[in-house]
């Protein structure tokens, strides 16, 4: 079950449960809109009219330009990060590894790491934050997903990022969270080689959305305009699509 989680209002600080928004808003009948739910008789409601309540939900909630605090390198928890998979860790040749980047984009790219690797490096030290309801301090290192973006040429009316990875998991994300500036494809935690059971080669990491969100074994990126039916591995069996922190 996924517990009721928190909203940050980032004008004043203070904080409500995702329910009281969805009462005080008047979207509480039709929140099941909001989770993105995977019912095959309803993934094309889903996907032509949560479409508009989701950007209404994320332009209320969210400032896609605004860094949440970090915390500093004695507070890092290097046991804490417990390994999740879909279907166990995929085996992948770095050397042999293309990120690709498709979809509505004037330039497609297909990225080894090395390439990837020749891009500016940020590092982070976040929270992620798991909907099973721990959490884990950790450093990443890797580059901006909008600078990928950036370099695919991303046609205007591009609102979605759909991510494939190696296992066969996916999901997707809303574009004014990918473009924010903490969130990065990593290849390093806590200042070493991203380990395989976390993602190795690539993964996403962000301190703005849950953990189920941010996939690892990440190979493709795809940009789109319109939600496709299929939003997610999770949303499509009910999580919330949004998973916003």
């Amino acid at each position: 079950m996924v517990p009721n989680l928190q909203i940050r209002c980032f004008g004043n600080g203070s904080q409500f449960t995702r329910r009281q928004f969805l009462q005080i808003s008047g979207l509480s009948s039709l929140s099941f809109l909001l989770g993105g739910c995977g019912a095959p008789i309803l993934e094309d409601v889903v996907g032509k009219l949560s479409e508009p309540l989701n950007q209404k939900f994320e332009a209320l909630i969210f400032k896609s330009q605004k860094p949440v605090p970090e915390f500093s390198q004695s507070e890092i928890q290097p046991q804490a990060l417990i390994v999740n998979s879909f279907r166990g860790t995929p085996i992948i040749d770095p050397a042999k590894y293309r990120l690709i980047v498709d979809g509505e984009v004037n330039h497609p790219l297909s990225l080894s790491m090395i390439e990837i690797q020749s891009l500016p490096l940020t590092s982070m030290i976040i929270r992620h934050v798991c909907v099973e309801g721990w959490a884990a301090i950790v450093q990443w290192g890797g580059i901006r997903l909008r600078d990928i973006v950036a370099l695919a040429q991303p046609q205007e009316n591009v609102k979605y990022a759909y991510f494939q990875s190696a296992d066969g998991y996916y999901s997707s994300w809303d574009i004014a969270s990918a473009m924010h500036p903490q969130t990065l494809l990593a290849y390093q935690k806590n200042g070493e080689p991203l380990p395989p059971d976390n993602g190795a080669p690539l993964r996403l990491a962000a301190p703005i959305k849950l953990g189920y969100k941010q996939s690892k074994w990440v190979t493709r990126i795809t940009l789109v305009s319109h939600l496709l039916p299929r939003q997610g591995y999770w949303e499509d069996q009910g999580y919330e699509w949004f998973a916003g922190l």
